[in-house]
């Protein structure tokens, strides 16, 4: 007899398999639908297993071999290591998709990102902005009020904290996250160079 995955097992099989997973979505796989065995319409926390689901993505966030960003049709996708040095190379491009049409607060934060000591921590618009664009990491930080914020890092001290270094081309880059996207069974067009931002 066959023993039965557990969760945190099979999302891990999954996310090693392509290199990607997002954490909900109802067209590809998603560390929910792996979870559910369905497909979800709405939010996950009203689900029977939603206890299951928060365990895994709160393993994941704190698994040093994956990153957490915007990456898939604007939505949190969480990516294996070994698609580090592509997502490296992509993120510190500084190519026109990333920089066309941002806002000049945009701009402002990051330079205050690129030039800073640490990471900035940052809310609104701007923020979540640069982190669709791949111009700064983010990782989410609960306020001691309760409230979230982002703590937004450069590429170039997010590498040098997790010993990466980048492929030679950002060209290189995009090809090895198209293929990866392509194994989940998401379009390209939900990449951020393919899509207007």
């Amino acid at each position: 007899m066959q023993k039965k995955l557990n969760t945190i097992d099979a999302v891990t099989i999954a996310l090693k398999t392509h290199g990607l997973l997002l954490k909900q979505d109802k067209q590809v796989p998603s560390v929910v639908s792996i979870i559910t065995g369905e497909s979800l319409r709405g939010s996950w926390w009203g689900h029977p297993q939603s206890h299951s689901i928060f365990s895994v993505l709160s393993a994941l966030e704190d698994d040093p071999e994956v990153a957490l960003t915007k990456l898939i049709n604007r939505k949190d996708t969480f990516v294996h290591r070994r698609l580090w040095p592509a997502l490296l190379a992509v993120g510190g491009a500084r190519e026109a998709w990333q920089l066309q049409g941002l806002s000049d607060e945009g701009l402002k934060l990051l330079h205050l990102v690129d030039h800073g000591a640490g990471a900035v921590r940052a809310t609104g618009t701007a923020a979540k902005d640069l982190q669709v664009r791949l111009l700064v990491t983010a990782q989410q930080v609960h306020r001691d009020d309760g409230r979230h914020e982002l703590a937004l890092e450069s590429w170039t001290a997010w590498s040098r904290r997790l010993g990466c270094k980048a492929l030679r081309s950002s060209i290189e880059g995009r090809r090895e996250l198209e293929r990866a996207t392509q194994s989940l069974g998401a379009p390209v067009r939900w990449l951020p160079w393919q899509s207007s931002v």
